[in-house]
């Protein structure tokens, strides 16, 4: 059953979350995987240097970065998955299997070049993922995150892909950093994703931000211990 909802309109998720709570009861498992970038929020050229001053007509800069584009990435990812969480991660409360998994990027820890604001965005998600982990734990909710690497999708194609379906000098740079030199499939995604919903597996995980991106090394994890002391 599809409902819809903007997940930046408090409104609208409060609606969505009537409708599913009288249809099929209080959510389990909320998968929070809006997000996206700008335009706006992206610069044309990879170095800023001198000679691009010389021909900025058609050239955004990291100073000529637009405030509301980068505004609307932040919103969308960050906010994009505090609001959801605020409205459905409260009917979880108490039934000590509830799970909250956020989707991420690797660009949270290591930022590409040219898109500040999406890295920045999905930065706050891994922050939030960790606060988040602690502050509910008490209450029976698991909070862990997935940071994906490189797919390509209808999202990016423009950036990947040549006119005639042949990779751009960015996919072939991807290629370079990436061992199995070649884009993750979405089908690839759904294995951890199960895990990690999965009580039975993964019951002691939480606060976990796995890397799943297929660059540098395959799997890497970050555990967040609740009492660092």
């Amino acid at each position: 059953m599809g409902i819809n909802a903007d997940v930046l309109n408090i409104a609208q998720l409060t609606n969505a979350n009537e409708i599913i709570l009288n249809k099929l009861g209080p959510c389990d498992i909320l998968i929070n995987g809006a997000g996206g970038n700008h335009p706006k929020g992206t610069t044309t050229k990879e170095y800023f240097n001198e000679e691009v001053l010389d021909h900025k007509e058609n050239l955004l800069t990291f100073f000529d970065l637009d405030a509301e584009g980068m505004e609307f990435v932040i919103n969308l990812n960050f906010l994009g998955t505090i609001l959801p969480t605020q409205i459905f991660a409260r009917e979880m409360i108490g039934n000590k299997e509830g799970v909250i998994l956020n989707i991420s990027s690797m660009n949270a820890f290591t930022p590409l070049i040219k898109i500040p604001a999406y890295s920045g965005a999905k930065a706050s998600i891994n922050n939030f993922t960790q606060w988040l982990a602690v502050h509910i734990s008490k209450v029976g909710i698991r909070v862990n995150a997935i940071s994906t690497g490189f797919f390509l999708t209808g999202q990016n194609e423009k950036l990947l892909l040549n006119e005639d379906g042949s990779y751009t000098e960015r996919a072939k740079k991807i290629f370079d950093h990436t061992p199995m030199g070649r884009f993750g499939k979405s089908e690839e995604l759904i294995g951890t994703l199960l895990w990690l919903i999965d009580h039975n597996s993964t019951g002691f995980v939480n606060g976990l931000l796995f890397l799943s991106m297929g660059v540098f090394q395959n799997i890497q994890v970050f555990n967040y211990r609740e009492n660092p002391k």
